[in-house]
């Protein structure tokens, strides 16, 4: 039988998603509290890694058990023997063609900056924090460069293992809530510091150190020594992937429905 979680998760404490050797992974966390209720040892696979100190809202992972466990045993279960940073928030029983990660058809991911002259005292863990005013509308304009299939080198970390580094951006915004400026970004798939390397080139577009057009000259260039800096990761959050409707998943990862805000 193939099951089907939605985790969500502050990242802040961890070195990351994925299983390490040397310290404490979200990944393993997991494993470990589902390993319990399934009295075996359960591996998990994921729709998208996240990296040390980033955030996930929904997301979503299956694993395999021959034992049978309804699906408020693996949520109750699960939550019971996971850090309070973590959660399973649904469980389901799924086809066994399906794959967390392999029938995903996009990923969803939303950068928060709070901008205000004075840090952030009870949102530190969840935004990155920028003085100098930004023009939010600028940036969005400069973002809409980045829209369709493109090579995205500009924007890939030197230690991204991916095969190539073409990406197809499916929506991308930036908007204003108050004092916080806000970054969705949607994509096929996302290479390693992507989307952080793309706030990073966007924070100097709002704050008027360069034109509107930069964006697109970085994308056309594929040059990652000249685009902005990797913006830290603690303003990240993976909302979630998108699957096609037939899974039967949830409505907020599911296309026809609305991810998580």
């Amino acid at each position: 039988m193939r099951i089907a979680l939605g985790i969500e998760y502050d990242g802040t404490d961890f070195f990351g998603w994925q299983r390490l050797t040397h310290g404490a992974s979200v990944q393993g966390a997991v494993e470990k509290a589902l390993s319990f209720v399934a009295a075996h040892p359960v591996e998990i696979s994921c729709a998208g890694r996240t990296d040390a100190g980033v955030h996930g809202r929904c997301q979503v992972v299956h694993f395999d058990t021959e034992v049978q466990r309804e699906p408020r045993s693996w949520i109750l279960g699960g939550c019971s023997n996971l850090p309070n940073s973590v959660a399973v928030r649904w469980a389901q029983p799924v086809a066994d063609g399906f794959h967390a990660r392999f029938s995903a058809r996009s990923r969803r991911y939303r950068y928060r900056i709070l901008n205000r002259p004075v840090r952030a005292a009870l949102d530190a863990r969840y935004v990155t924090w920028e003085r100098q005013p930004l023009d939010a509308k600028r940036m969005h304009e400069a973002a809409q460069a980045l829209l369709g299939e493109h090579d995205f080198s500009a924007f890939r970390a030197i230690s991204c293992e991916a095969a190539h580094a073409r990406r197809e951006v499916l929506a991308i915004s930036v908007r204003r809530e108050d004092e916080q400026v806000v970054v969705d970004i949607e994509a096929n798939a996302f290479l390693h510091h992507m989307v952080r390397n793309i706030v990073g080139s966007l924070l100097p577009i709002g704050r008027g150190e360069q034109p509107v057009a930069w964006m697109a000259e970085l994308l056309a260039g594929r040059n990652r020594d000249v685009a902005g800096p990797t913006a830290p990761a603690f303003g990240l959050t993976f909302l979630g992937p998108r699957y096609e409707a037939h899974w039967g998943l949830p409505a907020e990862v599911s296309q026809s429905g609305v991810l998580a805000t």
